[in-house]
């Protein structure tokens, strides 16, 4: 030990307020004092510091989610659909091309009318879809948006039952039989029973859901006994919807309206059809309600059903269902049961909402194979669903706006959706043309860094 004096005295009280204060702090109560890397004594829990650096991450992952992510990638696919289809429109624009003729004398003159062009097209598009700033009440300025959301109504319950199958690893591209089939099953319920609307409504509806569940579940049925591929069939079937139903309404005594020699349906009677929620003035009636139940249960079923975990498991990995000892056979019947059901709904709504004086072999209206296009959209999420629908419901009551105001061709609204569709297939094309990173990009950026260090180390 060594002999050196310890010459450390111990501080005195004041000596210890003294050198603890500061000249521009002045000396606190102690319970107050902050201690370094503990919580506040007096305002703070145990995990408060804690919790707060949490909530930084969380916030900083969700911002990285959402610019690195799926819904900026679907955004940014719509907006550059938009601007090609804005070149279209400009180039078949008729004052563009005269502009143009003299581009070199004044070229200002040809930005005016492409300006004109496109912005005229799209303005009547967002007002005949959406809000209709021109209009003299705000009821006729919200009316639009109804409108929209009336069509989306078949899209949102047809595009989760192709979501559902896409989820199940299944491609159910039979939508336009479904909704014939469920169509023809809820009409025929809806022209040939009277009773109180409280029951002949839900009848109509369960009618509709048990054709497309049929329709769709032969699908699976054969799949999973069989093995065919079910692109096929589903293809296949379509035809054969097509041809039943057209038989049925041209033999009377089925379908065929009587005393009727076209084939055409008896209108669905007024106990059926889904009332208005807001009256006659806007397009928005029961079948919505419809829609957003199902788009719950359908969220609930992929998310938090134990049967939805094994719809996901097959649609990843068949074989670790399998080992994990699910009956894939079964489980693919089933998805293809409730997928038919819920693009039944939409052939339900046809007859019960859209055309209720009497439906044709047309009543699908394309809406099975659009349906496709709005799961692709949606990523094969129930909300995703919804909203990709309301956004083609606002494109497709827009362009008749569009076309009337400006004699353009309802087919450049197809071209957007088409052009939607390519944009969102290709997602490395948007995140390159934005100069998106890549997801994970910067993560294994950062991984490689260190490791180099750790290898020069």
């Amino acid at each position: 030990m060594s002999n050196t004096p310890d010459n450390t005295q111990p501080a005195t009280p004041a000596e210890h307020d003294r050198t603890s204060a500061t000249p521009t702090e002045a000396p606190t109560d102690d319970r107050l004092q902050d201690v370094e890397g503990t919580p506040h004594l007096m305002t703070d829990s145990a995990d408060d510091t804690e919790r707060r650096a949490a909530g930084g991450d969380r916030w900083s992952t969700a911002l990285q989610s959402i610019v690195n992510g799926s819904v900026l990638v679907t955004v940014l696919a719509v907006v550059l659909a938009l601007v090609a289809c804005g070149i279209l429109i400009a180039v078949t624009d008729e004052n563009v091309r005269a502009a143009a003729g003299y581009f070199f004398a004044r070229p200002t003159d040809t930005f005016q009318a492409v300006g004109t062009a496109v912005g005229g097209a799209y303005k009547s598009l967002f007002q005949g879809s959406v809000v209709n700033f021109g209009a003299s009440s705000f009821a006729q300025a919200i009316a639009p948006i109804t409108r929209s959301v009336d069509y989306a109504v078949p899209l949102i319950a047809a595009g989760l039952g192709i979501a559902l199958s896409f989820r199940a690893g299944l491609f159910n591209i039979g939508g336009q039989g479904q909704i014939l089939i469920g169509a023809a099953a809820a009409g025929w319920v809806g022209f040939s029973f009277d009773g109180p609307a409280a029951i002949h409504i839900p009848l109509t509806v369960v009618a509709g859901i048990v054709g497309g569940a049929l329709w769709g579940g032969l699908v699976g049925l054969l799949k999973a006994r069989t093995g065919a591929n079910e692109v096929v069939l589903t293809i296949m079937l379509n035809y054969v919807a097509l041809y039943l139903v057209s038989y049925l309404l041209r033999t009377p005594g089925l379908l065929q309206a009587p005393g009727s020699s076209n084939p055409i349906s008896p209108a669905t009677k007024e106990s059926a059809v889904f009332p208005a929620l807001f009256g006659p003035r806007y397009g928005i009636d029961l079948g919505f309600v419809v829609a957003l139940v199902a788009v719950v249960v359908v969220w609930w079923l992929v998310n938090k059903s134990s049967l939805g975990f094994r719809f996901r498991t097959i649609g990843e990995n068949p074989r670790a269902a399998r080992v994990a000892g699910m009956s894939v056979p079964a489980l693919t019947i089933w998805v293809m049961v409730i997928s038919g059901a819920l693009v039944g709904i939409a052939g339900a709504y046809q007859v019960q909402g859209a055309v209720t004086s009497g439906f044709t072999s047309g009543i699908d209206a394309g809406i099975g194979f659009d349906a496709i296009t709005v799961a692709l959209l949606g990523r094969s999420k129930p909300w995703g669903v919804f909203w990709a629908a309301i956004l083609f419901g606002v494109l497709k009551n827009g362009g008749y706006a569009m076309q009337a105001a400006n004699d353009i061709p309802i087919d450049i609204v197809g071209v957007i959706q088409a052009l939607i569709v390519l944009f969102i297939a290709a997602p490395p094309l948007v995140r390159a043309i934005f100069r998106i990173p890549q997801p994970g990009a910067r993560r294994r950026g950062r991984a490689a860094k260190n490791s180099r260090k750790a290898v020069a180390a």
